[in-house]
C-alpha cells in the first residue's frame, strides 16, 4: 500500500486518470465474482494506464458502516469495530496475494469519512436539497428497535423469493424497502415486527433530477458508457425521481450533525461513495481536492458489479450535483454481470465456491487465476467458473500458448548462442509477422482505451498466437545446423517479441508474472521494458546476456481439478470468523485435497450406512407413497427419536408389515428435500432393472451406522451433500453383477464389514445383471418433465407487456422454483380432484392478494395428476392462463367461474382428447376472448 510521499500529483497539461472499484462490504470474504466485478477489473485497467505513461491513481477500501456490519457483528458476538478490523485484514490479505496494485487501499470508518460525509450534508443542507420526513418503519418488540433495511427478510414482492433482504432481493435485484417486504421477520430473532412512525432525513432527487438528467445526457456520451448502464439509469429516471432517505436508525456509522436527528446515522448509499473521496484523502490528505474537485483536468473511471449502478449515477452524482460545488464525476463506468460457480452461486455460508483466501491454498499461482477470471470476465452477460474451463485455459492457452513461446525462445538462445542475444536481420517473412505483431499491439490498445478488457486480452493472446507459429515455422532448430545467422536472427527477435508479449500480459497476469519473465530475459524491472509502446521495436541490444528459463506454468491433471472441484463443492469450514485461524496459517490444499482427491478418484461419493426402519406408514396425501424414520446410527440409544425422516415410493411393492423393523442401505448424504409437507433426511437405496426393483438386503449381523463400502476402495466420509444430479453420477459406477452382489467399478465388492472382521455383501436380490442403484422416489422424473414442459410455456409470457401478464409470469417462476426445490408432491393421485376445483379457485379469488402463493403447492400436484392422466399439460395450462389472463378483480365471481368449470370437467373427461375451447395457440395469438 502506497504512503502520501508516493501519492501521484494531478500534471497539468496531461492526462490523470483517477481509477475506483466498488467498495466491498466489509463483514464478508470476497469470491472470485467480486474480484472480477471491480477490484482486479480496476486493476487490470490502472495497470494498463501506467504503463502507457498515464497519470493515474487507483483507490478502493472496504465499506464498514451500516447495517451489513452490525449484523455480522451480533452474529459473531462481538462489536462492529472488530468486526471491520478482523476483516480488514483479511480484505488486505486477499488483494495483496492477488498482485492487486492499489495506490491505497482504505476504511470508510476513518475520520476523514466523517468529516467529508458531514461537510458534504451541510453544504446539501444549506442550499435547501434536504427534507425532513417520517417512515413507517418495522419495529422489533422482542428486540426494542427499529429494524433497518438488512435485519429484516421476508418475501420478495417482485418475484416471491422468500429470503429477500429489506434493502434489496438478492433474487430478483429489485430495489426495496422493508414494508414492501411479504411476511417480514427480524432477522436478529426472527419475530414478526410492527409498523411504526419514525422521522428521518431526505435527499430531494425530484428537485435535482432535471441537473441530474442534463449531466447523465452529456456525461454518458462523453464517457462512451455500455448501454446497460444508461438503460438502468434511464429507467429510473423515466419513473421520476421522488425523495430519497439517507438517514437511518443505527448506532454504527456517520453521526448525521443536525439537531432532532443526532441519535441517527447517513444510511450507507449516501455515505459509502463519499469513501472514494475520504480514502483518496487517507492517502493524500493535503492534496486530495486536487483529484476530486478537479473535473477540468481529471477523467474518473469505475469499476463495479450490474447492480451498483444506479447509486454511481443517481444517487451519488445527484448529491454532489446538490452542493453546487465543483466535483470529479464519473466520465466512464465499467460494469460486469455475475460471475456464477458450476451450476449454482457462490455460497460462503454453505461452502460453496472458491473464496479470496481458497485461491492462495490451491497452490495454482496467482497469474492463474488472474488469467482465467479475466479471460471469462461477465461483460455482457453472466458467466461461469467452470474447474474444466480452468483447466483447460491454464492447459491450452497459458502453458501451450504464451508458455511454450516465452521458454521456446530463450531457452534456444541460451542452449546454442551462449545466452546473447544476436543481431537481428529481417526477412520479408520477418516483416510479415512484425506487421501481424503491431496489428495485434494496436488492436490491443484500441480496445483498452474503450475500457474493453477481455477484447484486449484476446488481442495478447493472439500476438502470442502469431509469435508461436513464427517459430514454428522458422524452425530455428534446422537453422542451426545449416544457416546459424538465421537462427540466430530468429529467435533473438522472438526473445524481443516475448519482451513485448510480457508487457501486454502485465496488466493481466500481474507483476511477479512479469518480473519472472524478465528476470528470463536477465533484465531487472524499469519502466522502459514494460511501457507499452505504440508500435512494436526491438529493445534487447545485440549481445545482451540473458538469465536461466523456467518453467511459467504447469500442467492442471484431471486429478488436481477433481480435488478441487469436490473441495469447494460445499461445506467447507469457515476459518475466516473471528476466533479461527487466519488465511496466512491455513496452509496449503494438503490433507483435506487429498481426501478429496481420494474421494474423487476412489472411494464413491455415496454416504451409505446401514440404517433399520424404526417407524413406518401410509402418506395420507399419496396412494404411492410410505413416510417414516430410519435409524443410521446417530443417536445414543437408537429409536424413533434418534432415526432420520424418509419418503419412499414403495406401496406398490412392499407392505407396511414388510418394511417395519426392515434393515435396509440408506444414502445419508443427500440434500434434504420437502415431500407432502416432510423433509425427507435420507433415502432407501434400491436395485433396479426394467420392472424389477427391490431393496438392497442386507446380512442381519449388521447394525444401524455400519458403513457400506468395499474392501479396496473405502468411502472417505465428506460433509457434501449431494442433490439428485450429483447421486446421479455417484451411482453410475454400482453396477449388479451375475449373482445378485453389487460392484463398484465391475470389480470391488460392495458390502459390509462387521465389528467381527468378517464381509458381509450386499445383495440385489432377484434383479438381473446390469441392474442399477437408485433411491425410492420415482416420480421426480416426471416433475423434471413437468418442470422442462412449464419453462415451454414461459417463452411466450415475455411478449405479453401488462400488468396480470406480468404478474402471471411470477405464477409461473414460483411453480418452476417449487418445482427445483422438490417441495411439491409429484405422486399421480396425491390430490384429490375436488381439490383442484378448491386450487384454482382460490388462486382466482386472490389474484389481487399475496395469499394467493400460498396456493400454488396445491395447483402443481394437481397438474402433476393431469400429466399422468393424459400425457398432455395443455389440458391445465392453457386453461389456467385463461383465467389469470385478462382478470379484473371485481368480476372474478361471475366472469370466471366457466373456466373454473372447464378446468375440473377436463381433469375429470376420461379417455380420447380434451375438450378446451381454448388452445395453447390461441392463447400465444392472445385469440381467447
Amino acid at each position: 500500500m502506497a504512503g502520501d510521499t508516493a501519492a501521484p500529483r494531478v500534471k497539468a497539461g496531461e492526462r490523470n486518470v483517477l481509477v475506483t472499484s466498488a467498495l466491498p462490504y466489509v463483514n464478508n470474504v470476497p469470491h472470485l465474482g467480486n474480484l472480477i466485478g471491480a477490484v482486479l477489473s480496476a486493476d487490470v485497467y490502472a495497470r494498463y494506464l501506467r504503463q502507457r505513461g498515464v497519470n493515474c491513481v487507483y483507490v478502493c477500501g472496504t465499506d464498514e458502516y451500516g447495517t451489513a456490519t452490525e449484523t455480522k457483528a451480533q452474529q459473531e458476538g462481538v462489536m462492529p469495530s472488530e468486526i471491520c478490523d478482523h476483516y480488514f485484514k483479511i480484505h488486505s490479505e486477499i488483494y495483496e496475494w492477488f498482485d492487486i496494485s492499489f495506490d491505497h487501499f482504505g476504511r470508510t470508518s476513518k475520520p476523514y469519512q466523517t468529516q467529508i460525509v458531514q461537510d458534504i450534508f451541510r453544504q446539501v443542507n444549506e442550499k435547501g436539497m434536504i427534507q425532513k420526513g417520517e417512515l413507517e418503519q418495522l419495529f422489533c418488540e422482542r428486540d426494542k428497535r427499529f429494524l433497518a433495511d438488512r435485519f429484516v427478510r421476508g418475501t420478495c414482492p417482485q418475484c416471491t423469493y422468500e429470503d429477500a433482504r429489506g434493502d434489496q432481493c438478492e433474487h430478483c435485484g429489485r430495489m426495496l424497502n422493508p414494508s414492501e417486504l411479504i411476511r417480514p421477520k427480524c432477522s436478529t430473532c426472527g419475530s414478526e415486527p410492527v409498523s411504526r412512525t419514525s422521522k428521518h432525513l431526505f435527499l430531494d432527487l425530484t428537485t435535482i433530477q432535471s441537473r441530474l438528467e442534463r449531466w447523465v445526457e452529456e456525461t454518458s456520451k462523453r464517457g462512451d458508457w455500455n448501454s446497460n448502464c444508461i438503460a438502468m439509469t434511464q429507467s429510473w429516471l423515466r419513473d421520476g425521481l421522488k425523495p430519497r432517505c439517507i438517514t437511518r436508525d443505527l448506532k454504527w456509522g456517520v453521526p448525521v450533525p443536525l439537531e432532532g436527528y443526532t441519535d441517527k446515522v447517513f444510511y450507507v448509499w449516501f455515505d459509502a461513495p463519499i469513501g472514494y473521496i475520504s480514502i483518496t484523502a487517507e492517502l493524500m490528505p493535503e492534496h486530495w481536492k486536487e483529484w476530486w474537485q478537479n473535473p477540468r483536468n481529471v477523467e474518473l473511471v469505475q469499476f463495479m458489479g450490474k447492480d451498483n449502478v444506479p447509486f454511481h449515477t443517481i444517487v451519488f452524482p445527484s448529491a454532489l450535483l446538490a452542493t453546487e460545488q465543483e466535483w470529479t464525476m464519473v466520465h466512464h463506468l465499467s460494469t460486469t454481470e455475475y460471475l456464477n460457480y458450476e451450476s449454482g452461486k457462490f455460497s460462503k455460508s454453505k461452502g460453496v465456491g472458491v473464496f479470496g483466501n481458497d485461491a492462495k491454498n490451491t497452490g495454482i499461482g496467482v497469474e492463474v487465476w488472474r488469467y482465467y477470471l479475466m479471460s471469462n470476465r461477465p461483460e455482457g452477460a453472466d458467466s461461469v467458473f467452470l474447474w474444466s474451463d480452468f483447466q483447460a485455459k491454464n492447459n491450452t492457452e497459458l502453458l501451450n500458448n504464451v508458455g511454450n513461446f516465452c521458454n521456446r525462445a530463450i531457452t534456444f538462445v541460451s542452449k546454442f548462442f551462449d545466452g546473447e542475444i544476436s543481431a537481428v536481420s529481417l526477412s520479408s517473412e520477418d516483416e510479415r509477422f512484425l506487421e501481424q505483431v503491431n496489428e495485434a499491439l494496436n488492436a490491443y490498445i484500441k480496445a483498452f482505451d474503450k475500457v474493453q478488457l477481455k477484447s484486449a486480452l484476446r488481442h495478447a493472446m493472439t500476438l502470442s498466437s502469431h509469435a508461436n507459429t513464427y517459430m514454428q515455422h522458422n524452425e530455428p532448430w534446422k537453422h542451426v545446423k545449416v544457416d546459424k545467422p538465421r537462427a540466430a536472427s530468429v529467435v533473438s527477435l522472438s526473445c524481443n517479441v516475448v519482451l513485448l508479449l510480457n508487457a501486454l500480459l502485465e496488466p493481466f497476469l500481474g507483476t511477479r508474472f512479469s518480473n519472472k519473465v524478465l528476470g528470463m530475459l536477465g533484465l531487472s524491472r524499469d519502466a522502459r521494458y514494460t511501457r507499452i509502446p505504440d508500435t512494436f521495436s526491438l529493445m534487447l541490444e545485440t549481445g545482451h546476456k540473458i538469465g536461466s528459463p523456467e518453467l511459467l506454468f504447469s500442467t492442471i491433471d484431471d486429478k488436481t481439478v477433481a480435488a478441487l472441484k469436490l473441495k469447494f463443492a460445499g461445506a467447507q469450514d469457515d476459518s475466516t470468523r473471528i476466533g479461527h485461524l487466519n488465511i496466512t496459517d491455513a496452509g496449503s490444499v494438503g490433507a483435506a485435497a487429498a481426501a478429496a482427491a481420494a474421494n474423487a478418484e476412489g472411494a464413491f461419493q455415496l454416504d451409505l450406512r446401514v440404517g433399520r426402519i424404526v417407524e413406518v406408514r401410509e402418506s395420507a396425501d399419496s396412494d404411492k407413497l410410505y413416510v417414516g424414520k430410519v435409524d443410521v446410527g446417530e443417536g445414543e440409544s437408537g429409536g424413533a427419536n434418534a432415526a432420520r425422516n424418509f419418503v419412499a415410493g414403495l406401496r406398490d411393492l412392499y407392505k407396511l408389515e414388510e418394511l417395519q423393523g426392515r434393515t435396509v442401505v440408506v444414502v445419508c448424504n443427500l440434500q434434504p428435500v420437502q415431500l407432502g409437507g416432510i423433509e425427507s433426511q435420507a433415502m432407501l437405496l434400491t436395485a433396479e432393472k426394467k420392472k424389477s426393483c427391490v431393496l438392497l438386503e442386507v446380512a442381519p449381523e449388521c447394525k444401524p451406522g455400519d458403513q457400506v463400502a468395499t474392501m479396496a476402495v473405502p468411502y472417505v466420509r465428506s460433509a457434501l451433500l449431494l442433490d439428485r444430479k450429483g447421486f446421479q453420477n455417484a451411482s453410475k459406477p454400482f453396477r449388479v453383477g451375475a449373482s445378485g452382489k453389487v460392484f463398484f467399478q465391475k470389480e470391488f465388492e460392495l458390502g459390509v464389514l462387521g465389528a467381527d472382521g468378517a464381509f458381509y455383501p450386499i445383495s440385489a436380490g432377484d434383479v438381473g445383471e446390469g441392474g442399477k442403484l437408485n433411491f425410492t422416489l420415482g416420480a421426480h422424473a416426471r416433475m423434471t418433465t413437468v418442470l422442462r414442459a412449464v419453462r415451454q410455456r414461459l417463452t411466450f409470457l415475455e411478449r405479453l407487456q401488462d400488468f396480470h401478464c406480468r404478474f402471471r409470469r411470477q405464477v409461473f417462476v414460483k411453480i418452476i422454483v417449487d418445482l427445483d426445490h422438490g417441495c411439491v408432491d409429484a405422486s399421480p393421485k396425491a390430490l384429490h380432484l375436488h381439490k383442484m376445483e378448491k386450487a384454482v379457485w382460490r388462486i382466482a379469488s386472490h389474484f389481487d392478494s399475496q395469499v394467493l402463493f400460498t396456493s400454488f403447492e396445491h395447483f402443481v400436484a394437481a397438474a402433476n395428476h393431469t400429466w399422468r392422466r393424459s400425457a398432455h399439460l395443455d389440458v391445465v395450462f392453457p386453461d389456467f392462463l385463461a383465467i389469470i389472463h385478462g382478470v379484473e378483480c371485481s368480476h372474478l365471481v361471475d366472469t370466471h367461474r366457466r373456466h373454473l368449470k372447464n378446468v375440473c370437467n377436463l381433469i375429470h373427461g376420461s379417455q380420447g382428447k380434451p375438450s378446451s375451447a381454448l388452445s395453447l395457440r390461441k392463447i400465444e395469438r392472445g385469440n381467447h376472448g
